[in-house]
């Protein structure tokens, strides 16, 4: 049986999925960004290109078995689906916006009656809806934040990663609706069908994130320091200590080290006579 992958096809999330499959070991070929489809090579997966908004609803239908798209989409959709990984990019958070002349600095000083332009009509209903307030939800495709010059609308519901937009569209945050990032979703129909295949492709894109924040460190060490090596590079269950041939004077140590200690690591080892220091990234780190 083939696992049926859905990615976005474009967008703030496609080149970022793409690294991460391919450093994952899925052989995505070439011409990727024509293709509509592929079967990765040796293994038993089809990644289909579609739109990320798409990707909830596909694998409600049963079309596809699990996909990648934004926690924003998962929850416009309204569909019961399964998170099993999130992949800590793609931030941004759906937030209310109102323009800077209107003085509203809170959600809650929104009247009824306001008109609402957003791509995201289902989330900003029922946002709207728990607060009590009767609004107008105003579907738009493209820039929301142009709508209230216009007249089209009062207030916009858009995605915020750092607000640039926003502020060079004299528009304010009053208000969040959901935080998001990127994740692995599916359903409880695809995980008692393919769950050994998914969990393999979940541990497989866990194993590339984990290691992206890693480095394999190795140094030649006195074996007299060896003690405070030890606490300065304790590894994930303690480095490895090699004999090194010819040189009864220095050990071989190779440990895991988070990335934003490297300089730090360096120094200190530097400091107890170490030599020979070495870092390299890892590809994949199953912890």
């Amino acid at each position: 049986m083939t696992l049926k992958l859905g990615v976005p096809n474009k967008g703030r999330l496609n080149e970022r999925t793409i690294e991460l499959l391919t450093k994952a070991g899925l052989d995505l070929g070439e011409d990727i960004g024509r293709k509509l489809y592929v079967k990765i090579r040796n293994q038993d997966i089809e990644v289909m290109f579609v739109r990320a908004q798409d990707i909830p609803e596909f694998i409600a239908a049963g079309a596809i078995d699990a996909g990648i798209t934004g926690l924003d989409e998962l929850a416009e959709s309204g569909h019961d689906l399964k998170n099993v990984l999130n992949l800590r990019f793609g931030y941004c958070h759906l937030a209310v916006a109102a323009p800077d002349e209107s003085g509203i600095t809170d959600v809650s000083q929104i009247k009824d009656g306001s008109r609402i332009a957003t791509s995201f009509p289902n989330l900003t209903k029922r946002y709207f809806e728990s607060l009590g307030k009767h609004v107008s939800v105003i579907v738009v495709t493209g820039a929301a934040e142009i709508m209230p010059y216009l007249g089209i609308s009062d207030y916009i519901v858009d995605l915020v990663s750092t607000g640039s937009t926003l502020r060079m569209n004299r528009l304010r945050e009053v208000g969040t609706i959901v935080e998001s990032q990127a994740a692995v979703i599916t359903s409880e129909q695809a995980l008692s069908k393919y769950s050994a295949e998914i969990e393999e492709l979940v541990d497989s894109i866990e194993s590339v994130i984990v290691a992206e924040d890693k480095k394999y460190l190795m140094a030649d060490i006195p074996k007299d320091r060896l003690v405070d090596v030890e606490k300065i590079i304790p590894g994930i269950g303690g480095p490895t200590v090699l004999e090194i041939a010819g040189d009864d004077r220095f050990v071989a140590v190779h440990a895991v080290i988070d990335t934003d200690k490297v300089f730090h690591t360096i120094s200190e080892l530097k400091k107890l006579g170490a030599k020979g220091i070495l870092t390299t990234p890892i590809e994949r780190l199953v912890e």
